[in-house]
């Protein structure tokens, strides 16, 4: 039960330090924890289930996961793009890989009138922040 408040600690860091680096125009997205356990037959790796809620026009700044993120769209359209990867729009029901080496560089709600919602899987190395800066 502590590792799940931890984490959920770290989340809401790493949601605030998204937040307050927003680019001007984009709209923060909402990040809502689903599950967070460690994988006990991956030494010192764990998985975290999350949704993101992009609002309309909304998006993420640059950043990166040090993680497998796995992506599936729920509802609406997303843009996609990892630094030397091509532009991708997601719909409904498609999904998406960012590696661990990856930089996001793209990710924001293809509409500007209505939002859109997608389900991230992250395996990770334990105690490491879900959100990290682009450097």
């Amino acid at each position: 039960m502590a590792t799940l408040k931890f984490f959920a600690v770290l989340l809401v860091f790493a949601s605030v330090t998204v937040a307050a680096q927003q680019p001007d125009g984009l709209e923060p997205p909402t990040v809502v924890s689903l599950l967070s356990m460690e994988l006990q037959d991956i030494p010192g790796k764990e998985a975290l289930m999350i949704t993101v809620e992009y609002p309309p026009g909304g998006g993420d700044p640059v950043h990166r996961h040090d993680a497998h993120a796995f992506v599936y769209v729920l509802e609406g359209s997303i843009i996609m793009q990892v630094k030397g990867g091509k532009r991708v729009t997601l719909t409904e029901g498609q999904t998406y890989y960012e590696g661990p080496d990856d930089l996001h560089t793209v990710g924001q709600n293809a509409s500007s009138t209505k939002p859109a919602k997608f389900l991230v899987l992250l395996v990770k190395d334990i105690g490491v922040a879900p959100v990290l800066p682009a450097e």
